[in-house]
């Protein structure tokens, strides 16, 4: 982030802009953030129901022994196949969960780094400028003071007064 200086540090209005564009970001990695983190929530509930619908499952009597056995394993290996499923899916949601807060993280201290040495570098500016200020020293010119211009031939500056010379001509075209 660089910003333009102006007479009393930077301009205001490109550090405002460059802190609103932070806010944004900051603003749309937390609602990824938060996306991500629903989905983690959704996806232990997907759990919860498979271990809940396996429980059912073997406390199921089909009546049958035969047909029990049969169904009843091929029920528990498909309860155990989406159950397994639903587990690698959660613990891919849990891991991109992870890259997007980390992500998130490392861009808002990133964006907190910057703004902060923008700070600094205007405070050390401004420090400067109050040094060679204070440097600098005025004197006061006395009214009666002729100037630059009352020096120059032919300048009407200065005409009139008690040392103008008599050939002169006043302002109102009369001598």
């Amino acid at each position: 982030m660089r910003f333009s200086v102006v007479e009393t540090g930077y301009d205001q209005r490109q550090v405002d802009y460059c802190l609103d564009e932070l806010g944004i970001r900051l603003s749309r990695l937390a609602a990824r953030a938060e996306g991500a983190a629903g989905a983690a929530r959704e996806w232990d509930e997907i759990r919860q129901e498979a271990a809940s619908l396996s429980g059912l499952l073997q406390r199921l009597d089909l009546g049958d022994a035969t047909a029990h056995r049969h169904f009843g394993g091929a029920v528990r290996r498909e309860a155990a196949e989406i159950l397994a499923e639903a587990r690698a899916e959660l613990d891919e949601a849990r891991e991109e969960a992870r890259r997007v807060r980390e992500r998130a993280y490392a861009e808002a201290v990133q964006a907190r780094r910057d703004f902060e040495a923008a700070l600094d570098a205007r405070r050390r500016r401004e420090v400067r400028v109050d040094e060679i200020l204070s440097q600098v020293t005025v004197d006061q010119v006395p009214a009666d003071t002729p100037t630059a211009a009352a020096g120059v031939p032919g300048s009407r500056v200065g005409v009139g007064g008690p040392d103008a010379d008599a050939g002169a001509e006043s302002p109102s075209g009369r001598r």
